[in-house]
């Protein structure tokens, strides 16, 4: 008897499995680009040149190492509002300068006043569902007289957003709108403790109910001492956390566009770097939008003043930059919103 009631468990058992993977072969079935071809068009806009003039800008001396609150920071947002402006997005109409404050009432004691930047492309079709794009402004400042550049970080993430601005922008002069809205946020104050974000999600401009997802970009411009073999790779976070359906398309926009190889091992929960909780998706991630952050691991010039833009890798940045805009051409585009759902 107890034999026959395992045999049953375990043909019940083997059932649920059945079930479960036809639910991820049916769900992988259901992602798919109508004209890879189009958006291979507008992906190959994304220049490595490009990307460079705009790290090297960021991470130059003159903004002395970004540290939020301070004039160099407070300029680097001007460049990063005055960039949006001259490519056409439009500022939120309650921000019309682009800017929302962050008081420093919310910073840690020694920071002042800052600022998030927000540009906007508006939806033909859906245009109040939003598709974020995050990465923070700012870095380390000057520590005993020295500036610490962030060129990676996250001079990389930020030059990366001008990139898919700008190729989202030719697309629509083309005829081809995003469906969907797309939010450029570039958050203040990460560096020390990822207060912009969490401002920001406290305190929307666009309600979070009705955001579609949030790419984070932050540090993709390295390769760290994992890869040195293989440089064509990048860390993926959280994407599976809220939406199975979230990894799933990023795993076809690699498929179709760019070949590299996605790494999960920072993903898990086990892994005591908890970088999942380190960047400014979280603080979207708490509000119950799915989330990702793209990232390529610390390297040896993570938070020291030798991250500088001579060392970012140009062609694997704009490879993977390329991964990040198929993805967010998806999202943006698909009949149907993103499903919150973890299969």
């Amino acid at each position: 008897m107890k034999v026959l009631v395992a045999s049953a468990l375990l043909l019940v058992g083997s059932c649920a499995t059945v079930r479960h993977s036809e639910k991820i072969d049916n769900l992988k079935e259901s992602i798919s680009y109508d004209q890879p071809d189009i958006v291979t068009k507008y992906l190959n806009t994304i220049d490595p040149d490009e990307l460079k003039a705009h790290v090297e800008e960021i991470a130059s001396d003159k903004y002395r190492g970004r540290l939020t609150g301070e004039e160099g920071h407070n300029e680097v947002c001007k460049y990063i509002r005055d960039y949006y402006k001259n490519q056409g997005l439009l500022p939120p109409q309650s921000h019309p300068n682009y800017f929302q404050k962050v008081p420093k009432e919310v910073l840690p004691d020694d920071l002042k006043d800052s600022q998030n930047v927000i540009a906007m492309i508006q939806g033909s079709e859906y245009p109040n569902e939003y598709l974020y794009f995050t990465a923070h402004s700012d870095h380390e400042g000057v520590q005993d007289g020295v500036i610490y550049p962030g060129a990676d970080d996250n001079g990389s993430g930020t030059a990366a957003l001008f990139e898919i601005a700008e190729a989202f922008k030719l697309a629509m002069h083309d005829g081809y709108m995003p469906k969907r809205s797309i939010i450029f946020l570039h958050v203040t104050a990460e560096e020390a403790g990822l207060h912009g974000s969490r401002y920001y999600a406290n305190n929307p401009v666009f309600p979070l109910d009705d955001a579609v997802a949030t790419l984070n970009v932050d540090m993709i411009g390295r390769v760290d001492e994992r890869h040195k073999e293989n440089e064509d790779y990048l860390y993926v976070i959280g994407a599976d956390r809220i939406s199975s359906e979230l990894h799933y398309i990023i795993q076809e926009a690699n498929d179709n566009f760019s070949n590299l190889s996605l790494d999960y091992k920072y993903n898990s929960e086990k892994d005591h770097n908890r970088y999942y909780y380190r960047s400014d998706h979280y603080n979207f991630a708490t509000h119950g939008v799915p989330v990702v952050f793209f990232f390529n691991g610390e390297h040896e010039d993570y938070t020291k003043p030798t991250d500088t833009a001579d060392k970012i890798n140009y062609p694997l940045l704009a490879k993977r930059t390329q991964l990040i805009f198929a993805t967010a051409w998806y999202l943006a585009n698909s009949e149907n919103r993103l499903t919150k759902e973890i299969i």
